[in-house]
Order: C-alpha cells, then sequence, then structure tokens
C-alpha cells in the first residue's frame, strides 16, 4: 500500500483530474467533470490506463480511491473494475465483493423498488 500522501488542495486536485478528465470523459468540457472529483477518479479507476490509477493511488492515497467505491453511483464501474479495486484497496476479498451500485426507478405494487 503507498504511503498516505501529504493534503491535495482543491487546486492541485484539479491540476491532477483535469487531463483525465479531458480523455476520459469526452462527451463533456473538463471543466464541468471537475465538479465532480469522485466520477473523474472512478472513470480513471474504471477505464483509465494501469498508470494512471497507480499515479492516483500514488497522489491521492488508497483511503481517497476507497472513498470513491463506497460512494459509487450506478453506471460508473464494469464489474471486472470494480472487483479488482473492490480487493486491491482492501475493502472485500475474492469471493465477498459487494454488488456493483444499482439505479432504483420509482416504485412498484408492494412497496419493491425496480432495478435496472
Amino acid at each position: 500500500m503507498p504511503k498516505p500522501p501529504d493534503p491535495t488542495s482543491p487546486a492541485e486536485l484539479d491540476d491532477l483530474l483535469r487531463p483525465l478528465a479531458a480523455q476520459l470523459i469526452w462527451w463533456q468540457p473538463a471543466e464541468d467533470s471537475l465538479r465532480n472529483p469522485d466520477r473523474v477518479i472512478a472513470q480513471v479507476l474504471d477505464i483509465g490506463t494501469f498508470e494512471a490509477g497507480q499515479r492516483l493511488r500514488q497522489v491521492l492515497g488508497d483511503r481517497r480511491l476507497a472513498q470513491v467505491l463506497q460512494r459509487a453511483e450506478a453506471g460508473w464501474f464494469s464489474p471486472r473494475s470494480w472487483n479488482y479495486w473492490q480487493q486491491k484497496l482492501g475493502l472485500a476479498r475474492s469471493g465477498a465483493v459487494p454488488p456493483l451500485p444499482r439505479r432504483h426507478f420509482g416504485v412498484r405494487d408492494g412497496g419493491d423498488h425496480a432495478a435496472a
């Protein structure tokens, strides 16, 4: 596990994430993406390079990356990336990885939530 990093200022975080947001969240301007740093970090962990993920671990630390997984919304991770990072960050062990976050739409008869 990398040593805990020094605190990262909001400006330093923006500088770290801006090029990654531009590359990996191409459907909107990087400035829009930076309003939700957790989303940018999740995108790096999901579809970024191994090197980009390791850079985030080095700069932000495992605790910060674990927070992103714990706050993740539906659709942020593929099953493969979710399993990898849950285990890599010590949040789960093989065979005991929590399910991916799911979207819930409306309420069905009987009060059950429908999931997509």
